[in-house]
């Protein structure tokens, strides 16, 4: 990786609803543009993303999801609505910041619920995309989030009960609408409680590597609360997507170069997800890490040297068009 390198410009984008999107440039202003996605729903970015590319070769661009991070407002402010947070406008923020920066076609970097996004913006504006890099690969579809909330109850017995019981969940209730009925709720105090049990089953379930440690973030409560917000949110919606969307259309990404990075021990995103879409994607190689699980030092490796692997046909492609 890269030593670290700040960001040279940044800024907010405002969107025609009324929110404000924090974005911000490092590299080479010059460079080959590249966009990180970052995971949550609600993470947000931080610095290290950047060291993934080499700062003389690259435009490297990020910015924070609708809701989160520097973007305002908030999702968890009085005057955030949630009903203008999905997919699709996430989808239109990318291309807004896109013309905003001047960029013609770049390669896309998603982490986690970002790869569901690199992936439905790859599809929807394929010719605006070079290539992508996808680590900790999900979709984001009802099975995953159903497998995710219930059917994770076969690995993790104990905690999930513990999960189940805080979700209040009412007869013949789904624990995803049970925790999207409590975090949405009037009550601050109800929506605290959702937000801790929400986060504290997200510690549990993120990997089965030996490693693996709680997230230190969640011990802030305002972040806690947004996170869980965000997530449950679009979990509830499967990603404010068609079942299956994702998969049913890679044929429109066929002809792109990609690599999908992947933990072996990755509960929370089973190998099945990043293997059903290789088989579909002539252009993808897949990268197995042994040992680690939703993240690790051996998966960001690999995601530095999938970007130094494509960056020449990167090239080659810009000089093509």
């Amino acid at each position: 990786m890269f030593a670290p390198i700040d960001a040279f410009a940044s800024g907010h984008l405002a969107t025609t609803d009324g929110n404000e999107i924090y974005w911000e440039c490092s590299g080479n202003a010059q460079g080959q543009p590249a966009l990180y996605l970052h995971g949550g729903p609600g993470s947000g970015i931080m610095s290290g993303y950047r060291r993934h590319f080499d700062p003389a070769r690259f435009l490297i661009v990020s910015f924070e999801q609708r809701g989160c991070g520097r973007s305002r407002p908030l999702a968890i402010d009085a005057s955030a609505n949630l009903h203008t947070n999905t997919t699709q406008h996430l989808i239109v923020d990318i291309e807004m910041l896109r013309s905003h920066l001047g960029v013609d076609r770049w390669l896309i970097y998603g982490s986690s619920w970002g790869t569901t996004l690199a992936l439905a913006y790859a599809q929807a504006h394929a010719q605006r995309v070079l290539g992508l890099v996808l680590a900790a690969v999900t979709t984001t579809t009802a099975a995953e989030v159903h497998w995710l909330t219930q059917s994770m109850s076969l690995v993790f017995p104990r905690e999930w009960e513990q999960f189940a019981q805080a979700s209040g969940a009412r007869a013949n209730e789904s624990l995803i609408d049970a925790y999207y009925r409590r975090i949405t709720d009037a009550d601050p105090a109800v929506r605290a409680a959702a937000a801790r049990a929400w986060c504290a089953w997200e510690d549990v379930h993120v990997s089965l590597a030996p490693n693996s440690a709680p997230n230190p973030r969640y011990q802030d409560p305002e972040f806690r609360l947004l996170f869980a917000t965000l997530v449950i949110h679009y979990w509830q919606h499967a990603g404010f997507l068609r079942e299956n969307e994702i998969h049913s259309n890679m044929h429109k990404i066929a002809h792109l170069p990609g690599v999908l990075i992947h933990g072996r021990l990755d509960i929370s995103s089973p190998l099945d997800t990043p293997w059903q879409l290789h088989k579909r994607w002539p252009g993808s190689e897949l990268v197995l890490v042994d040992g680690e699980g939703h993240g690790g030092v051996a998966m960001a490796q690999g995601v530095s040297e999938a970007v130094a692997r494509l960056a020449p046909r990167l090239l080659e492609q810009t000089k093509e068009a």
